[in-house]
């Protein structure tokens, strides 16, 4: 491999990087945003209208996920040798697409945490409500 050779594929490696970077952090970003934007009223809910727990537990569940998300994409960030625009734009692709769903898959499972919890809130609200109509 010649010195020229190594510099190109060497320039087009930092390009991927410099276009990853950005792309991954502001998917978790809008994601996290809307997410945790939607998610108050499960929280409100959950805890049983009691808002400053209700804001404050929606608030570290926010940090982690940008934690969790953005360590993972940091973790899979490695781009092996990469020789021409073309295969820059198939890894690029792979990477952004493989976190794009992990993303995802990840949003889901938060969706499913807010309904799991919101599912004891709605039958302690029930047993409260009909010992209520007792009295």
């Amino acid at each position: 491999m010649t010195a020229t050779t190594l510099t190109i594929a060497t320039a087009y490696n930092f390009t991927a990087y410099m276009i990853y970077l950005p792309i991954v952090i502001i998917l978790t970003i809008l994601v996290t945003q809307f997410l945790f934007k939607n998610s108050k009223a499960f929280m409100i809910d959950i805890f049983h209208q009691k808002e400053d727990i209700a804001l404050a537990t929606n608030s570290l569940f926010k940090i982690g996920f940008y934690l969790l998300n953005i360590g993972f994409a940091l973790c899979i960030i490695e781009f092996f040798q990469i020789d021409t625009v073309e295969m820059l734009v198939v890894s690029l692709s792979e990477k952004i697409g493989g976190f794009s769903i992990y993303l995802g898959v990840m949003m889901l499972l938060n969706l499913l945490l807010f309904l799991k919890g919101r599912k004891p809130a709605i039958i302690k609200d029930k047993i409260t409500e009909h010992e209520n109509t007792d009295i």
